[in-house]
């Protein structure tokens, strides 16, 4: 956890509140995150 704290200090972190309740790769875990990441990294 140590190093982890390291690589992300000073960086921003954006949470998309998405419950964790996907299997991989589940279609409408896919569709919310390409819903929500362009907004949020402004692309």
């Amino acid at each position: 956890m140590a190093e982890y704290r390291r690589i992300i200090e000073n960086k921003p972190l954006h949470v998309l509140d998405i419950p964790d309740d996907y299997r991989y790769m589940d279609p409408e875990l896919v569709r919310q995150l390409e819903e929500l990441v362009p907004e949020v990294l402004g692309i």
